[in-house]
């Protein structure tokens, strides 16, 4: 165990100039005492660790010190080369950066672990896009992956669905990040100016851009394969460090998955009916329709509110539960129900 901490502690202070003894015990899950004699060991033993006293010190690295990754075991470099997505760093235009990084970890590992990354791709591989679609790499997406990385402000034009169709709009924008969902590429970024369209109308419509806020300053998400031009600009923007990519892409995913549920359905749902509900509708209205299900009837029926995208998505959803739903409002609904059990009935008694 504190051998692997102390390997931990060394990769640690290589990847940054100095840390605290407060950020080791925080990144290390230990009391800052334990850090001040893993450091004292680690010099012992001919690491050269340097302690700087006072308020601002901390510990570092001196002398160019660097570490071969000779303490991994066989399931940690192997699990090292799954971490990486390469059809996604080709779409992206690294692949040759990437391709130059494993060389150089494959060459820094023991020579029992050379063969890890082959071992490892023969156990897992990624395809993203979702079944019977074809993949599609967005023209731009190379560029704006550059600006990403860069923190590059851009300035993109691209096409915005609206009532009347479309029209494109301009953006100035601060890229934060880019997510890979089914097969589709995200931006998420920040907004620096109103922008421009070459049509009318306010910026409200739903289409390539989503998120809370129209105007500058406010976080939004386009879909990348929507943009017409994109150029990287020379001037850096400032990251807020406050801002999480990860936890962002969850709210809004879900602020959408909750923004299309506009018909609501009530309806009846056996035991069977339950488990199965979440299968065939929207997991989020499953979710929240489950959530707020009454209590079961004498026969084991409860009566759920569900929200869905249209009557006519809900009469394709339900449809697969069968018997075990019964529609009760809207009696459009029902009555598109009660003709499909009437036309099954006629088809299978013939």
């Amino acid at each position: 165990m504190r051998a692997a901490r102390l390997i931990k502690m060394v990769l640690l202070l290589q990847s940054r100039p100095a840390m605290t003894a407060a950020e080791l015990a925080r990144e290390l899950e230990v009391s800052e005492r334990t850090v001040t004699r893993d450091a004292q060991a680690l010099s012992e033993a001919g690491v050269p660790v340097y302690a700087e006293r006072g308020r601002a010190g901390g510990y570092r690295l001196v002398g160019g010190y660097r570490t071969r990754l000779t303490g991994l075991a066989r399931g940690e470099a192997e699990a090292l080369f799954l971490s990486g997505v390469p059809g996604a760093l080709r779409e992206m235009g690294w692949e040759d950066a990437a391709s130059a990084a494993r060389l150089k970890v494959s060459a820094a590992l023991l020579p029992s672990l050379r063969d890890a990354p082959r071992t490892a791709a023969q156990r897992f591989h990624l395809d993203a896009p979702g079944w019977f679609q074809e993949p599609r790499t967005p023209e731009l997406l190379p560029v704006i992956a550059e600006a990403v990385w860069d923190d590059r402000r851009i300035r993109a034009r691209y096409r915005r669905g609206e009532a009347g169709g479309e029209r494109e709009v301009v953006r100035e924008l601060e890229p934060y990040g880019l997510v890979l969902k089914a097969g589709v590429w995200y931006l998420c970024a920040r907004v620096v100016g109103a922008g421009s369209g070459t049509g009318a109308g306010a910026e409200s419509g739903a289409g390539a851009e989503s998120g809370a806020g129209a105007g500058a300053g406010a976080f939004r998400t386009y879909r990348i394969e929507r943009f017409t031009g994109a150029e990287a600009l020379e001037d850096r923007f400032g990251r807020d460090e406050d801002f999480d990519l990860p936890g962002y892409w969850a709210e809004q995913a879900e602020r959408f998955a909750r923004s299309i549920l506009r018909v609501e359905v009530v309806l009846r749902l056996s035991e069977a009916g339950v488990r199965r509900l979440p299968h065939a509708v929207d997991p989020v209205a499953a979710r929240d329709a489950l959530a707020r299900a009454g209590e079961a009837d004498g026969q084991g029926w409860v009566t759920v509110v569900l929200r869905a995208e249209s009557e006519d998505v809900a009469h394709t959803q339900l449809t697969a539960l069968g018997p075990e739903a019964e529609v009760i409002s809207p009696p459009s609904l029902r009555h598109r129900l009660t003709e499909d059990a009437a036309r099954l009935t006629a088809l299978y008694r013939s």
